[in-house]
């Protein structure tokens, strides 16, 4: 791929997303203002069903399945809402829809949850706190707030979806900054497959003379909005403003698919940062890490 300047990305990136259903994103209530329409993306949007990505909707919870991608975070519960007596039956229920999948699974718990002693309930059932990251923020930022992305030596910006050999690459820089295992190569191209049939994913692999330095994801939800994920820079490259460049990129990208803003769920390690880039915090989740599914 031809050279780029640091917060620019080669051309195929700008496939046009297909447009979420507004059925789909029905459960958001309709509000005026953008920057209010926008939190209420960031803290009430609920994944639809896509390709690869499996949703069973109760009225009790929302499980979400990936099993091309085969850890906690992917694989969730969420929108968890019953009685401290229904907590157990909810419990065995998803262990009984999971465990043949051999899946792992995160419990993902937000300001709604009911009961409001879920974490409490969880941990007897030896779902514990996630530990590298048992606390998250939601934070979003509008489109209109731009990002500056300082020059980097050496530094490009690709399409990760672009070519199978893009995307090994892009995903072999999350498994080793999340110190995660090495991913199955079938697996994984089903996942890039998957991505381009969905039309609005977006995966930016960052190099630096050449060599594999960062990786970011991102999916559009027009006129909603777009939820940032996966942004992980190895730790020889860190200091020099990839992370940052990688957010600016996608702000860029945002703002040519007509969405108001990103939003994004932050750990210990990225909120400072992309509080200093001007996100705002706007609600928070804690996660669960259930392994009795494997």
């Amino acid at each position: 791929m031809t050279s780029q300047p640091a917060a620019s990305v080669d051309a195929p990136i700008r496939r046009r997303s297909q447009r979420a259903s507004v059925r789909e994103n029905g459960r958001m209530p309709a509000v005026s203002q953008p920057r209010d329409s926008l939190i209420e993306f960031a803290n009430h949007f609920r994944q639809p069903p896509a390709p690869g990505i499996e949703v069973v909707d109760t009225p009790r919870y929302r499980l979400t399945l990936q099993p091309d991608y085969p850890m906690p975070g992917p694989n969730s519960v969420a929108w968890i809402r019953c009685t401290e007596t229904e907590l157990d039956d909810v419990v065995d229920e998803v262990h009984t829809t999971v465990s043949p999948r051999r899946l792992p699974l995160m419990w993902v718990l937000d300001p709604g949850t009911e009961p409001a002693t879920c974490g409490d309930l969880l941990a007897r059932r030896g779902i514990l706190p996630e530990p590298r990251s048992p606390r998250v923020a939601v934070m979003v930022l509008p489109v209109e707030h731009g990002v500056a992305s300082p020059p980097i030596r050496g530094l490009e910006l690709h399409d990760a979806l672009a070519e199978p050999e893009s995307f090994r690459r892009s995903d072999a820089v999350n498994a080793e900054a999340f110190a995660e295992r090495e991913r199955d190569p079938e697996r994984q191209e089903r996942r890039r497959a998957n991505q381009l049939a969905a039309g609005n994913r977006r995966v930016l692999l960052a190099t630096i003379d050449g060599e594999p330095a960062g990786s970011a994801g991102m999916t559009l939800y027009p006129p909603h909005g777009a939820i940032l994920n996966g942004g992980a820079v190895r730790a020889r490259f860190r200091g020099r403003g990839v992370y940052r460049a990688l957010v600016a990129a996608r702000m860029d990208i945002a703002r040519a698919e007509r969405v108001p803003g990103v939003q994004v769920w932050a750990g210990p390690m990225s909120a400072p940062i992309l509080e200093r880039l001007g996100f705002e915090p706007v609600g928070w989740r804690t996660f669960h890490l259930d392994l009795s599914t494997v």
